[in-house]
């Protein structure tokens, strides 16, 4: 009989994990991870893990299976809040959610359930895994949930084969009023509660004002661009090779104060990512005004009005050497090749199409339309119809 251990994170999904893989016949252990124990960020009275640990004991105690709490806050303070805090700095947007899978879940955790003689480790992601042998060698592949609308491949865009060939996603045909129904059906005491929002870890935390806590505050100006500057009227020359192009598409805008006018200020660049419109306080335009670039360096963050400002647009992105992962290994292209992809750049956003172009001087994701907020730091995926083939972090 083979063993797994199922991450319990208190909520639904992870509860029907359960249960389906204890129907199918599976030796079923709970586990619930605590990543957070820094009670001087503190963010509400309210302590979701305590809550959300007291859910996952009583499905585990309904369901019958042992439960037991692994306390990870170090690994976690270690490998990811530190991260966040230096990409924050650095001013890009790191993604919590992917790096939490890739380093604590699929990896500490993973590592936990395998010294418990486990055969798997599942989680309550809405994704597939199947696969198929290649010259005598298994390959797996990671799939969209079935549910489109709550897709979560994207969050596990770093996951490795070995990883991947320890992991069961049980509710990965179901959609959510699905799995809905048979915790109602079963009675758990998870069936009716809401999605949890934002941080895996922090509970209920709204980004910003966890940062407020460790990044100190300060003043800037905020100064808006017009559509109609000579920065996005500048041309590719006729001549031109397949990188500079490349390059002329990912290239990040260089701008400076002089360029727009000042409109207002805010407390400190690092809080804020491009595409954001809410929290810049700037009264007074006509349209709303969004960011389309932030300056770490001398504190300035640059706007746009509406959501078709040409700032926000960008047709490509580069992956540093170092950051593209091919969880299909098989596929990975060599110097000088190029692969045609549909892509994404944020969880939930639409398929895009796309040409991979892998270079000496890194991998450079062109798409066939101008994209809207490609974000430093934040992670792009790439699919071949609904399997998730590779990933990187946009530099």
């Amino acid at each position: 009989m083979k063993r797994v251990v199922v991450g319990l994170s208190g909520g639904v999904d992870s509860s029907v994990a359960a249960y389906l893989l204890q129907k199918q016949g599976y030796e079923v252990i709970g586990l619930f991870m605590k990543n957070w124990h820094d009670d001087s960020v503190t963010i509400s009275n309210e302590c979701p893990w305590l809550e959300d640990s007291n859910d996952a004991l009583l499905v585990a105690e309904k369901l019958g299976i042992p439960f037991q709490t692994v306390d990870l806050s170090e690994q976690y303070q270690e490998k990811i809040v530190d991260y966040m805090f230096n990409e924050y700095e650095k001013g890009r947007t790191p993604n919590p959610d992917v790096l939490c899978n890739r380093e604590i879940k699929f990896d500490v955790f993973m590592k936990i359930a395998l010294s418990l003689g486990a055969d798997y480790v599942a989680t309550g992601h809405y994704c597939r895994k199947t696969e198929f042998e290649q010259d005598g060698q298994v390959i797996y592949q990671l799939k969209a949930g079935a549910d489109n609308n709550k897709d979560q491949s994207y969050f596990l865009c770093q996951l490795s084969q070995g990883q991947l060939a320890k992991s069961l996603f049980p509710i990965g045909e179901l959609t959510k009023p699905e799995v809905r129904e048979i915790a109602a059906e079963m009675e758990l005491v998870t069936a009716e509660k809401k999605d949890s929002q934002g941080l895996c870890f922090i509970g209920k935390v709204r980004l910003p004002e966890f940062l407020q806590q460790k990044l100190q505050p300060k003043e800037g100006l905020i100064v808006q661009v017009d559509k109609n500057d000579p920065i996005y009227q500048t041309e590719l020359p006729a001549d031109s090779t397949t990188e500079q192009e490349l390059q002329y598409h990912a290239a990040k805008r260089n701008y400076n104060p002089q360029m727009g006018k000042v409109v207002g200020k805010h407390q400190g660049a690092h809080y804020f990512t491009n595409g954001q419109r809410k929290g810049l306080n700037v009264g007074g335009t006509t349209d709303p005004l969004f960011v389309i670039a932030t300056d770490v360096d001398t504190n300035t963050i640059y706007t746009g009005l509406t959501s078709q400002h040409p700032g926000l647009f960008k047709k490509g992105l580069r992956i540093a050497t170092e950051e593209i992962h091919w969880i299909r290994e098989d596929l990975a292209l060599k110097n000088g090749e190029t692969m045609e992809v549909m892509a994404r750049i944020r969880y939930r956003q639409p398929l895009q199409k796309a040409t991979l172009h892998q270079l000496e001087s890194g991998l450079y994701l062109l798409f066939d339309e101008p994209q809207s907020a490609i974000t430093e730091g934040q992670f792009a995926a790439w699919y071949h119809d609904d399997e998730l083939i590779g990933s990187g972090v946009i530099s």
